[in-house]
């Protein structure tokens, strides 16, 4: 659902069915029903209240967002979804790292899957918070939404392979994933995954190689925490031989 123009009093609102609302839909057996919705702020800069203060920087905000046309693709129709949280003191959000990685560009290189024992990378999520000495309960994340290439990339917990939930048009595959059964310091989740290549033959390659170097094509791999909403991008590197 989108929000086309805010320029007069008037609320016009265009709302669209997902790609996968539209393939339930079309089976035409009385089985479609609209059960739960989101709202997201994908649009809004809060820097802007940073800039200006509370009261003319959600004035600016209000008369100047532009505010994005729905899309059909519901991974990209919201990426930032608001939560429903009942701590009147909640003043911080956790945030996610990568354990062993660099937390400011995190990356891994593997080798594609004909290369036996060099086509598996181990990851691990962990959730954390600053200068809070425990995170909220309700935002500890027991469940993970994580999305891939699926003609490049494939998912493994405890080294036994996940069936993803779904695989978009566009070759995007998203599994449900629980947490380990052992909490950080902090009380937040621990995520522990295997990212395995696919047997990628030499003409994805030459189609999807990097610009310069047909040897390595990059892609990435994005975890999303379904209770507190916060989400990691992982840069995976996967190399011919």
């Amino acid at each position: 659902m989108g929000f086309l123009d805010h320029s007069t009093n008037n609320i016009i609102v265009d709302a669209v069915l997902t790609d996968t609302g539209r393939r339930f839909l079309s089976r035409n057996d009385g089985s479609f029903s609209i059960v739960k919705f989101a709202l997201g702020d994908d649009e809004v800069d809060y820097s802007i209240i940073k800039q200006f203060g509370r009261s003319v920087g959600k004035e600016k905000i209000n008369k100047n967002t532009l505010v994005s046309e729905a899309q059909t693709n519901g991974k990209l129709a919201m990426k930032y979804k608001l939560l429903s949280v009942s701590n009147p003191n909640l003043v911080r959000l956790p945030s996610f790292s990568f354990k062993g990685l660099t937390s400011t560009s995190p990356s891994v290189s593997v080798t594609r899957g004909q290369i036996a024992g060099t086509n598996v990378e181990e990851v691990i999520v962990e959730q954390s918070i600053a200068d809070i000495n425990t995170i909220d309960i309700e935002l500890i994340d027991n469940a993970f939404s994580v999305s891939m290439r699926n003609d490049l990339l494939r998912l493994s917990v405890g080294n036994r392979a996940v069936a993803p939930q779904d695989i978009s048009t566009d070759r995007i595959a998203t599994y449900l994933v629980t947490r380990g059964p052992t909490l950080t310091a902090k009380g937040g989740a621990r995520l522990t995954v295997q990212l395995n290549t696919r047997s990628i033959t030499d003409s994805q390659f030459s189609t999807f190689g990097n610009y310069g170097s047909k040897a390595t094509i990059t892609t990435f791999v994005e975890f999303t925490g379904m209770s507190s909403g916060q989400r990691i991008t992982l840069q995976v590197d996967i190399s011919k031989s």
